[in-house]
């Protein structure tokens, strides 16, 4: 996902990446995207639980605010305000 989302960014379209495993981010690096602690298949935090979910979604969606310059970008879901 996180070699998708480089080449969008590379034809003009911004992207942002929910990742479960920082290892592999770190190691592709895509323009941004936000770790998360839950496990695999539940990229959005446990079913049922729709404010959770919409904090994560509010968070990826606030890496777009960031500068540019900040790019690649890896912020760990909770630990910083964008």
């Amino acid at each position: 996902m996180s070699l998708v989302a480089a080449e969008l960014e590379r034809r003009g379209i911004a992207t942002v990446a929910i990742v479960l495993l920082r290892e592999v981010a770190e190691k592709v690096r895509p323009p941004r995207a936000l770790w998360v602690p839950f496990r695999h298949g539940y990229p959005l935090g446990c079913p049922d639980d729709p404010a959770l979910q919409r904090s994560v979604l509010e968070a990826a969606l606030a890496l777009f605010e960031r500068p540019e310059t900040d790019a690649p970008l890896i912020v760990d879901f909770g630990s910083e305000s964008p």
